[in-house]
């Protein structure tokens, strides 16, 4: 069968009832289709298996389902959403049960109102989308699906002839646009509530991937395989070099023999109690600043060392005395905060032996072995910290030891299997064990677990660390010297941190994240440089769009009253232009007359094809010269009905309702003509 007679059987068969339900399917189906990341598989799977049941009831004409065969399946879907979440409150329930219910409805439309509780439905289910993802890529995707929903919409307000769809499409667009800068002006000055643009309080209770708050070995090796963005960072000073970016989080120092947990240290409010740190900070300083993704989490991640000044706006924000820095509570949203780090410091020097003894915490009976080689080392040493640490880290370097993401698993005395059996491990099995083996020297020592590295964007400056930079490193207290940042696994794989976990161990990058180092690693491909604009395309959508926050927003305004002297006069000016565009615009739509507006509209049409009306010639005079354009027939058709209804709105009499019909056929035949 040739095309052109596919074509024209199809055009047959498709009468206007029948395109305009596709058309809405169309829609939901684009409303719904973001959702199926998130929903459970059967859920997914009815809501297609019902819209692929509408289409195929309205492209053979037969009769909708009746309501009692509806009603038990959708109690049936009810029960099942409640089977599946265990409730049928909340966010992912919630949006489940609407996705159900609106699928549903597409079976039960009977008169025009229903068409519209659809395309309602469908604009609120779309909206929830952005429970699940914010990034420019969802909002554009929810832009097209606004414009297919709209013109789904303005498709059942015609009632004579209906134009193309591509015309409706624009028509769609137009409205789109015209509603665009209310909507920005809107987003700007209308208040903001405090949290994430989009969210729900049961979001609270979300885990999200993340540092946490306990090591045991493979805890950061399964982190490490994950390419999620934990926080960016923009330098105004110069960058520091690789090896230098240790993003400090989470301080552990309570050990049971397998896992490594945080004591609960006393808190101090940043920057008032700066002397309970006995910091001692020099040279000048690494001013950045840090905007940092969701954790559900309370621990903020700085670069060390970090000056006792930190502020988060609408957080209160603490630190212990083992410098970590938390809110008071959880982080619910994206967070931006300034900080100053300095490379040079000295933290509590000046303590007492005694003081620190509390670092010196081992389990009884746990890694004998290593418990013994670290009394040897001290003894041998003359409990020379420093002395200690090294000859610990140049076994690492010489006794092949491999650094690994696939470690094997470990017994009841892990430390003991890791030193003198598998040797093999990840960042936490290194920090790990050699915290072990310093305590039992007699070095007080800890773990510090946080993110090192990051990959600067060319583009626009901004340094991006994953949660495949997470990483583990110990720190020794030594007389005189205080704290000291000592990195095992530096000893063993210097790549990791010199460069990235691609370059110490290439061939164990999972699949995704390892094309995702090669792309680090090659930054001059024109693949890389397309990442790298996508890449700060989405950081500028993230930094002045979803964290346009209270704050931001007071201080904008600020400003903006600022040039104009003050807030009064800025929202004064902005509420007069606002009135004097819709006095404008309602002013034009009262002042002409919808008829002489559309001939107008065709007059302008025609002048454009060549063909421009003469002062003395009448619509009928007119409506003869139309043959002699090259358009196609039905536009000649739609033309010459149009000048004669035109002369019939202005030469004959008629009713109200009459001349109000002609007028809306009239407006119709304009859209066919152009």
């Amino acid at each position: 069968m040739k095309a052109a007679e596919l074509g024209q059987r199809f055009g047959q068969r498709l009468t206007r009832d029948k395109a305009d339900t596709l058309l809405l399917l169309a829609g939901a189906l684009l409303v719904i289709a973001p959702h199926f990341a998130h929903l459970p598989l059967w859920t997914s799977a009815t809501a297609c298996v019902t819209l692929l049941w509408r289409a195929t009831i309205t492209w053979r004409g037969k009769r909708m389902p009746p309501i009692a065969l509806l009603l038990p399946v959708a109690i049936a879907a009810m029960i099942g959403v409640w089977r599946s979440y265990g409730t049928v409150l909340g966010r992912d329930p919630g949006v489940a049960m609407l996705t159900l219910l609106l699928a549903f409805k597409l079976l039960e439309m009977h008169a025009r109102r229903d068409l519209y509780v659809v395309c309602f439905l469908s604009f609120f289910l779309m909206l929830t989308s952005f429970f699940y993802s914010q990034t420019i890529l969802a909002a554009i995707s929810m832009v097209l699906t606004i414009i297919v929903l709209l013109t789904a919409q303005i498709t059942f307000q015609y009632t004579g002839t209906v134009p193309p769809l591509m015309q409706r499409l624009r028509t769609a667009l137009k409205i789109f646009l015209l509603a665009s800068p209310l909507a920005a002006l809107l987003f700007v000055v209308f208040p903001r509530i405090q949290g994430p643009l989009w969210g729900l309080p049961g979001d609270a209770r979300m885990g999200r991937t993340g540092i946490s708050d306990t090591m045991a070995p493979g805890s950061v090796s399964s982190l490490a395989q994950s390419g999620a963005v934990a926080f960016r960072v923009r330098f105004e000073d110069p960058v520091p070099a690789q090896p230098l970016l240790y993003w400090r989080g989470i301080v552990l120092s309570q050990y049971d023999g397998r896992t490594w947990s945080r004591l609960g240290r006393p808190l101090f409010t940043r920057g008032a109690d700066a002397a309970q740190f006995t910091i001692q900070l020099r040279g000048e300083p690494v001013r950045h600043q840090v905007t940092m993704e969701p954790t559900s989490q309370r621990y903020l991640f700085t670069l060390e060392m970090t000056a006792p000044s930190l502020t988060v706006p609408n957080h209160r924000v603490f630190a212990t005395d083992e410098l970590e820095s938390m809110t008071m509570r959880p982080l619910q949203e994206r967070v931006r905060y300034e900080a100053a780090s300095y490379p040079e410091y000295r933290v509590q020097a000046g303590d007492q032996p005694d003081d620190v003894r509390k670092w010196l915490q081992l389990p009884r009976n746990a890694n004998p072995r290593a418990v013994a080689m670290g009394r040897a080392a001290g003894e041998a040493e003359g409990a020379d910290g420093a002395a200690i640490a090294s000859r610990f880290l140049q076994m690492f370097r010489s006794q092949n030891f491999v650094y690994t993401l696939e470690p094997p698993l470990l017994g009841r005395d892990s430390v003991d299997e890791f030193l003198f059996s598998t040797r093999q491990g990840f960042c936490e099995h290194y920090a790990g064990a050699f915290v072990v083996l310093m305590r039992a020297a007699g070095i007080p020592s800890r773990v510090v677990t946080g993110y090192q590295g990051g990959e600067l964007n060319p583009v626009d400056g901004f340094l991006t660390v994953r949660q495949s930079d997470a990483h583990a490193w110990a720190e020794i207290w030594l007389p005189g010297r205080g704290w000291q940042r000592v990195d095992p696994t530096a000893a063993v794989a210097p790549e990791r941190v010199r460069n990235n976990l691609a370059r110490a161990i290439p061939q164990q990058a999972p699949f995704g994240l390892g094309g995702l180092m090669d792309l680090q690693n090659d930054r001059d491909s024109w693949l890389s440089q397309l990442r790298y604009n996508v890449y700060a395309l989405n950081n500028a959508w993230n930094q002045w769009v979803l964290d346009y926050n209270a704050e931001r927003q007071r201080n904008f305004l600020q400003e903006l009253s600022s040039s104009f002297g003050n807030w009064r006069t800025a929202a004064a000016l902005t509420g007069l232009a606002v009135l004097a565009w819709l006095w404008r615009t309602v002013r034009a739509q009262v002042k002409r007359d919808p008829v002489d507006a559309a001939w107008h509209a065709l007059r302008l049409h025609l002048e454009k094809l060549g063909l421009a009306p003469r002062p003395d010639e009448g619509p009928q005079t007119l409506a003869g010269r139309i043959d002699a354009l090259d358009l196609p027939p039905e536009k000649k058709a739609a033309m010459k009905e149009f000048l004669s209804l035109y002369g019939a709105l202005k030469y004959r009499a008629m009713n109200d309702d009459e001349r109000t019909r002609s007028a809306q056929r009239l407006a119709t035949l304009l859209t066919l003509a152009r």
